[in-house]
């Protein structure tokens, strides 16, 4: 079994289906030995639910990073079916990490997190990367967070 699905297993991670696209856009496009992965919302809970609302109006921080996580694992899914084996990636590079959050909300850090985390569970060492957090006046269908991706891959 390769490394990534290996480690996932352990975390009790199962990927879902790789989310289409809602507009007009590809999921992800390569340029040399980087994949550019578009941004993302939260994967359903294990209940069915999606996350959605406002983080400080509708949401607690808490469940903002729990938003995040579920984007990551999303984020993963994407990287899986562009790549067909996450054991590819050599590096997580850099995340955008987009809150939906109230003016008065300032901890998007914080909540960005919890995607940031779960990189570094699933990859170690080369999940670690750059990264930026902010807060959004609104995002697509109303979901807390959207999170996009470039990701340092080796050929198959």
């Amino acid at each position: 079994m390769a490394e990534v699905e290996k480690r996932l297993e352990e975390l009790g991670i199962t990927l879902p289906e790789s989310p289409q696209p809602i507009a007009n856009y590809v999921p992800a496009v390569q340029t040399g030995n980087l994949l550019f992965v578009a941004g993302l919302g939260p994967a359903e809970r294990e209940d069915g639910s999606t996350p959605n609302g406002k983080v400080g109006k509708d949401l607690t921080q808490e469940e903002g990073y729990e938003s995040a996580r579920l984007v990551g694992i999303n984020l993963l899914s994407r990287l899986k079916s562009s790549l067909g084996d996450l054991d590819r990636v050599e590096r997580i590079v850099k995340l955008l990490s987009m809150v939906n959050c109230t003016p008065e909300f300032n901890q998007q850090p914080q909540v960005a997190n919890g995607c940031s985390d779960l990189l570094v569970e699933v990859f170690g060492e080369k999940g670690r990367h750059a990264r930026s957090a902010v807060g959004m006046a609104s995002l697509p269908n109303d979901i807390p967070v959207e999170i996009e991706m470039v990701v340092e891959i080796r050929d198959a």
